[in-house]
């Protein structure tokens, strides 16, 4: 898919993998609707890739439909999906609160499916455009102390599965980006930095590279590094090994 021209909304796109992307798009000739909660962050990365700021918390029901509908306002029409806004939270499962819970899953998995839903007719019926989902590897292999974050991301997984399927033929195409870590500032807001020495983290330069090349190229799923590939084929083809493994070399979660 050519960008040059395009309309592009990307959530989260104050900061982290979110500003990478909409710069990344900017510089492939997208006209950019910048999504944020933070007013003064947003207008910032707005500014510096000539696009337009929408502000929405997205853990809030009904924000999803309005950003879209105010992203949609800006030129008219929308092309390029880009639902990257995401939340982290580390620690036991049995101390989380109910409602981090929901606020995890309708940031996480909830606002991505209303957005696609408030968009994708539009491209159905235009018969061109393309929805970037944004995964992680949690979401394959799962990760101690994250389960509900690899929870959301898994089921995502399977909705951009489910969905290029459903509107296969249509002219739209689904794309799932899975990172790996990614040096941001989503592990410090989680409640836990990332302390492992390996996997080292990627740049988010590097993740929206991979993840506008996708788009251009219309792949299905592209993995950053791409050898994280390895990590959920062997719990395929060899679960027992796999879980040995997780057990050994796997992130420790104790309670706080």
């Amino acid at each position: 898919m050519r960008l040059d021209g395009k309309v592009a909304l990307v959530t989260g796109a104050s900061a982290g993998i979110g500003a990478a992307v909409a710069e990344r798009l900017a510089e492939a000739g997208a006209q950019v609707v910048v999504h944020g909660r933070d007013e003064a962050r947003t207008a910032t990365v707005a500014q510096r890739v000539g696009g337009v700021p929408v502000l929405g918390d997205l853990a809030v029901p009904g924000v999803a439909a309005e950003v879209a509908e105010a992203a949609h306002a800006v030129h008219g029409r929308i092309d390029v999906l880009v639902p990257n806004a995401g939340l982290g939270w580390s620690g036991p499962f049995a101390e989380m609160r109910a409602d981090e819970i929901d606020q995890l899953v309708a940031v996480d998995l909830l606002a991505p499916l209303q957005l696609v839903r408030c968009v994708l007719p539009e491209l159905v019926q235009r018969g061109s455009g393309h929805i970037a989902l944004v995964g992680s590897i949690a979401g394959r292999t799962a990760v101690a102390g994250e389960a509900v974050y690899a929870a959301t991301k898994a089921a995502l997984d399977v909705f951009a599965e489910s969905l290029r399927l459903e509107i296969r033929g249509s002219g739209v195409t689904v794309s799932l980006t899975i990172p790996g870590v990614v040096d941001t500032g989503f592990f410090s807001a989680r409640g836990r930095p990332y302390d492992r020495k390996r996997p080292r983290p990627v740049p988010a330069t590097d993740v929206a590279r991979a993840l506008v090349d996708g788009i251009t190229n219309d792949r299905a799923e592209i993995w950053i590094p791409g050898w994280l590939r390895v990590a959920p084929a062997v719990r395929a083809l060899a679960p027992g090994l796999y879980r040995r493994l997780s057990a050994r070399f796997g992130e420790q979660v104790r309670p706080r």
